[in-house]
């Protein structure tokens, strides 16, 4: 859970401008602040959210954890990590390193499926015979 103060460096922005800037859809910044991710950001008497320079830079950490692929549970860990200064890096690795096995599981899995698919569509004559090994084997009759 984030507990990093805002930075006051700057003036407030909208959640329009944080999202902009970040390169999280506002829809997003909502979601990772329902979840945690976000700290509680402070709001206008008429109820707007006002993000600063802090907020901004989570948002883009948080964006960039997503395109490494690192679950929402993964990235909400990683977070509280990087702000507590105390941290230890053994458990950063720790979290890192199981993604990086599931990653290379996934890619096994994937190119499994890639060398099944090539070898049937290799032996599919792709012609007016009704005969068709893909069939078959989605069949379970291979």
């Amino acid at each position: 859970m984030a507990t990093a103060a805002h930075s006051q460096a700057g003036a407030p922005v909208s959640i329009g401008t944080a999202a902009q800037r970040s390169g999280v859809s506002a829809r997003m910044v909502r979601h990772y602040e329902g979840l945690g991710l976000l700290a509680s950001v402070p709001r206008t008497e008429g109820g707007y959210r006002q993000y600063g320079e802090s907020d901004i830079h989570t948002l883009r950490f948080i964006k960039r954890a997503r395109e490494l692929g690192f679950t929402m549970e993964d990235i909400s860990e990683l977070v509280g990590l990087w702000h507590n200064r105390r941290r230890s890096s053994a458990r950063v690795r720790q979290i890192a390193q199981k993604h990086l096995g599931d990653l290379e599981a996934r890619i096994a899995a994937l190119q499994s499926m890639q060398q099944t698919l090539a070898h049937l569509v290799h032996c599919c004559h792709g012609d007016s015979r009704p005969d068709c090994p893909i069939l078959d084997d989605l069949a379970g009759e291979a």
